[in-house]
Parts: C-alpha cells; structure tokens; sequence
C-alpha cells in the first residue's frame, strides 16, 4: 500500500496550520519572541538528561557529558545570546541616502519571512535542531523540524517534548524516513537550512527549487588542518586529536586530514599516539569514547580503513589493544601516511576516527594542495607567524576558520556559521541568524520637497547639465 499520499498531505496540513497562524500575527512583538525562547530553554534545561540517554541509545555509546558539552551547552549558549540581543536586532536600521536624494531618508526593517524548515541530522541531532530554531524563533518565524531517523530514539523523545512546549501553530517537529524528508522538503517554506552530506543537499536544494524557497546548506567537506614548519607538534596533536575524535569524528567540522613537513612524520605519529592516550587511557574500552553510530557508517569506514591498507598506506593505530568492536560498532582511531591520492578516504569526508597524514616538502605546497581541494567548511591553521597566517588567510577558502585549535569558531554566537562552495551555503548563529530568517526589507522614506522632477521628462538642456554634474561624483 503506497503511504506518500498520506504523509504528504499530514505535512502539508501542519505547514497550512503554521502559515495561517503566521498570517494572522505576522510581526510579532519582542514579548512574544522572547517567550518563546525562554520555553524553547526550559525544554533544554528540563529535559537535558532523558535527551543526553536518548542520544546515547541511539549511538550504542556517546557519553551524555559529551552530549552536555557539544549539544546542550551550545543550544544554550545561543538562545541565551538571542534573548539578550534579540529586541535590538528587531530595531529598524539606518541606513544612507545617496547626496542626490536629500533629505530623503532611508531604513532597513528586519521583517520575519513566515514559516522556516529546518533538517537537522544524525550526528549532533540536539543542537543542529536547536540552534537554527533559535534564530528562526527570535526572527518572529513559525518553524517545521525534521529530525533524523537514524537518531529514532532521540527524534522520538523531543517531538514529545517539544508538542508539550509549543503550540501546533508555533513550532512542528516532524520524524521519519527518507521519503518523509523528501516531502519535508517539497513544501513551500520561506526559507529552507539543512545541515548533512552534499548528495542529499542537492537533492534538498532540487525539491526548494521548485518553490523558490531559498536554501541554507550546510554540508562540511574534507576539512584540512595545515601544521606550519616550527609549529610544537605536542600542542598541535592535543588540538587536533581532540577535535578529531570527539563523538568518534563524527563532526562536520572535524579536521578531515594533516598536513605536516615530511621530516615530521614519526614524531606526528608519537605525538598523536600520546595525545589519544592521554584522552582515552583505556582506549577503546573507555566510557568516554563513542560508538559509530550504525552498523552502515561502521562498515563503511572498515571499508576505507581496508582500501587504504591494500594500496599500501602505513596505518599507525592510536589505541592500544581492540581496534574494532562490530557488535557495538566501535572503531579506535588510526593515522593513515603515504595514502594514495586516488582513495576514497582522500577523496570523500570521512566523517569518522581515520585521520590521513599528508607530507609536504615546503609550505607552498601544502597552501596549492589546500587550494586545489573543494572548498571545506573548517581550515585549521597552526602557526605563530602573524604575517604568515594572514596571508594564509587571505589565499585560502573555507567556510569557517580556527587558528591554533579546531572546532572553536563553531562555539561562538558572534560568528556566522556557514559553508563555501562545495561546503554549502548561506549562515547562521547569533545575529547571522537572525539576518538569514528575516527579510531585511529596504524601506525610503521620501521628503515633501524633492528634486526628483528636475530628472523628469521631457528632457532637454537641464537634464543633461544635470546628468553630466551627477556623472562627476
């Protein structure tokens, strides 16, 4: 029996429920607004523990202060950023008059779009809902939001919850498959993010294009991380192995792959390995380490790791002891050195604990090697040459950058978060946020005395003294 007609037209139905209840109120106050965050923080902060298990369920194994850390704290962080800037985001903004308009004036009125869809994924499934919701809400817009089914446990729990929090009219929170998400994303939203891999991206922004609904994409990519000759590779491997493996690699914003001075190789590899050490003693028995989260992304990750191998990559484990767990789809993490260019692993994001070592001979060439990549979502650039990495900056591209860390530029509610190129477009977080789900309307505010008609038909001798004066500026 084909069910596409039913949970389409129920999707349908519950975007018709929000959009008239947006028509009907369609500028709300910053009372209203702001209520709507607090409760969308009383949710958080009441049910922070049964969201950290349900998450943990679904992974075989993440740790809830894992969960605390990079999801609650985060979706936190950014609502309490939007309660406090939030009125005066609302605020109408000035802007300039051309000389030739005066005293003409002229204002930016930020004005909610409507009703916003928003797919979050599997891998950080709290907080890549919430914070996008949190600009959407602060921004006076209705919001749908599809969580993932890999993560059913979780998705389950928080449309429970959130149904107990909003209203029908407010927020929706839709669960399911593949084919849900393709009639998710089908509807005629205002504004449609989505946060996943580049294949379902097209598809996504293919399904948007149909309706006009302009898209945010957010998609990661194979982001590099650049150690600069002198760098303290001690501190560079803390750094990095840290943001590799936290939730496995299962980041989008996770260093993808190193690239070191070749003379360096063997100390890299002694440095991560003491690095992982430090941070996982018991390796892949420690309670702080988590589980791939399915037996598919599992699989495909032994299958990368058994390439690399049979194309006679050196792959230098982290962990000792266990290396792989396939009843609890565990992985400990591996350095691979001397992979050829032509794998998967160096050519897909690998979007888990593998990290490829990449040698270069002088600087330039790790710069062209970065260049000549698809655009990633994060660049980590190790180095304490100022000027250095200035110039690093300026000829490279990516969607976000941190400097002697990874990960950090995601934590802060002042920086738009967002992709390049082949990592996705537009951003969010903080006031970008706001920008991104509002329609900053352009309004001119003409005078009672203008000099308009002196421009007017029918043309002759003032008008091009006139056209010839304004041509001067």
């Amino acid at each position: 029996m084909d069910r596409a007609p039913d949970f389409a037209a129920s999707l349908q139905q519950t975007f018709r429920v929000l959009r008239a209840a947006f028509d009907a109120a369609p500028y709300p106050d910053w009372a209203q607004r702001r209520n709507r965050l607090r409760r969308l923080q009383a949710l958080l902060r009441q049910h922070a523990a049964e969201f950290a298990e349900a998450i943990d369920a679904d992974f075989g194994g993440r740790p809830p202060p894992e969960t605390g850390l990079l999801e609650l704290l985060p979706s936190l962080s950014g609502i309490a950023d939007a309660l406090r800037h939030g009125k005066g985001w609302m605020r109408p903004r000035t802007a300039a008059v051309s000389p030739w308009f005066f005293p003409a004036r002229a204002r930016v009125l930020p004005q909610p779009l409507g009703v916003v869809g928003i797919i979050a994924p599997w891998n950080y499934p709290l907080v890549l809902a919430v914070a996008p919701l949190t600009a959407a809400l602060a921004a006076g817009n209705r919001a749908m939001v599809k969580l993932s089914e890999f993560t059913p446990t979780f998705s389950a729990v928080f449309a429970q919850r959130a149904a107990q929090t909003f209203a029908a009219d407010e927020v929706a929170v839709v669960q399911g498959d593949a084919e849900i998400g393709a009639a998710f994303s089908a509807l005629p939203f205002d504004h449609l993010l989505f946060t996943g891999s580049s294949g379902v991206g097209k598809r996504v922004m293919a399904a948007a294009a149909a309706n006009l609904t302009p898209v945010t994409l957010e998609l990661g990519g194979k982001s590099p991380a650049v150690i600069t000759p002198g760098y303290d590779l001690a501190h560079a491997a803390q750094r990095i192995v840290y943001g590799k493996l936290l939730n496995a690699g299962q980041t989008c914003i996770a260093p993808d792959h190193v690239l070191l001075p070749r003379a360096q190789q063997q100390d890299w590899v002694a440095a991560c390995r003491a690095a992982a050490h430090k941070l996982y003693p018991d390796g892949l028995r420690s309670p702080d380490y988590t589980s791939i989260i399915d037996h598919r992304q599992y699989s495909r990750l032994l299958g990368l790791l058994g390439e690399a191998r049979a194309a006679g990559a050196q792959v230098h484990a982290l962990f000792d002891g266990v290396q792989a767990d396939d009843l609890r789809h565990r992985l400990a993490p591996a350095l691979v050195c001397d992979a050829p260019a032509t794998l998967q692993l160096m050519n897909e994001e690998i979007f888990g604990p593998l990290l490829p070592v990449v040698a270069y001979d002088d600087l330039a060439q790790a710069l062209a090697h970065v260049r000549s990549q698809p655009r990633a979502l994060a660049l980590y650039w190790f180095d304490h040459d100022r000027e250095r990495t200035a110039d690093a900056l300026l000829h490279t591209h990516a969607g976000g950058v941190t400097v002697n860390d990874t990960l950090l530029h995601f934590a802060q509610d002042s920086l738009p978060f967002g992709g390049v190129g082949a990592s996705g477009m537009g951003s969010y977080h903080g006031r970008w946020g706001f920008d991104t789900f509002s329609k900053l309307k352009p309004v001119m505010f003409q005078a009672r005395f203008s000099g308009v008609g002196l421009a007017a038909p029918p043309y002759g001798p003032r008008t091009r003294w006139l056209m010839k004066l304004m041509g001067r500026l």
